[in-house]
């Protein structure tokens, strides 16, 4: 299949190239000056996507995502496919989708899940909003730069799955850090409280496979220093995504945002920046009642 690629950063240029060790020709762009084993490189976006038949962008907003959409959309073939693996807005999905299906494309919303290992080493899940048959069109390359692909419903369900997954995620980070802080200032023995914790009531995915105390569970960022395996600001960005959507869908999410605004005092105003997301342990830690 001919692909065009547009974005080769940390996520898309290690599935740019795995596309390419399976055998399909990728042309690929980015405003960076890169290189990726396999990819040709086009000087333009629009030359990225010429011809193809599947174009897949991997962008870091919604405001790029309409930009770009706009130089690509005209210069694709019709029945090609659209395939956005960004995480952006759900309104920014769903304006493109619009746009590329009245250019006679078909389009797919498919953020992902898995971060930087998963799409080097092809175990990305892909959570996907599109027609049936723009899901059928993209299929066969997410299994190729993944090991799930869920059809999540019309445009806008992908990127809607992906803000609400997260919003889960990073709400239930903070409790777990808070747990750990407030067992420690208990006396409990941070090994016991897993103990307990990962096989009763509270168990979570925070505690449980990402646990945010080194030394204890499974191997996590937590054991290297909190070096992120996903940054406290990508989290941040998500939660942003999630209130976005809240606002424009008039949904009551309270922990959500209390959780946005943790995030933007860790990030923007404390020495979150750059740690993984699970750094807000040490956070709770050095902090008191007040």
């Amino acid at each position: 299949m001919k692909i065009g690629f547009i974005g080769l950063g940390n996520m898309g240029a290690p599935m740019a190239a795995n596309l390419a060790a399976a055998g399909h020709a990728v042309t690929g762009f980015d405003m960076a000056d890169v290189s990726v084993e396999g990819v040709a490189m086009a000087g333009t976006a629009a030359e990225a996507a010429s011809g193809a038949e599947v174009v897949i962008t991997m962008l870091p907003n919604g405001q790029i995502l309409r930009a770009v959409a706009d130089q690509i959309i005209p210069a694709m073939s019709n029945g090609a496919a659209l395939v956005d693996c960004s995480t952006v807005d759900v309104d920014s999905a769903r304006a493109v989708a619009d746009q590329a299906t009245q250019a006679g494309l078909l389009a797919v919303d498919a953020p992902v899940s898995g971060g930087i290992g998963g799409a080097a080493a092809g175990t990305l899940t892909f959570m996907a909003g599109g027609s049936e048959a723009a899901f059928a069109k993209a299929a066969p390359l997410f299994e190729i730069m993944g090991q799930k692909a869920v059809h999540c419903g019309e445009a806008g369900a992908g990127q809607a799955a992906k803000i609400c997954n997260n919003m889960i995620l990073g709400v239930t980070m903070i409790a777990t850090c808070e747990a750990f802080a407030l067992a420690d200032k208990l006396g409990l023995d941070r090994q016991k409280m897993f103990d307990v914790v990962s096989t009763s009531s509270g168990y979570s995915w925070t505690m449980n496979a990402y646990c945010p105390a080194p030394g204890v569970g499974p191997q996590s960022p937590a054991d290297n220093g909190y070096q992120p395996g996903f940054a406290a600001e990508l989290m941040l960005k998500d939660l942003r995504l999630s209130q976005q959507a809240a606002d424009s869908a008039d949904a009551d999410t309270p922990m959500g945002q209390a959780a946005m605004a943790l995030y933007e005092q860790f990030v923007e105003h404390e020495n979150g920046l750059g740690q993984d997301f699970s750094a807000m342990l040490p956070r709770f830690e050095q902090r008191g009642r007040t």
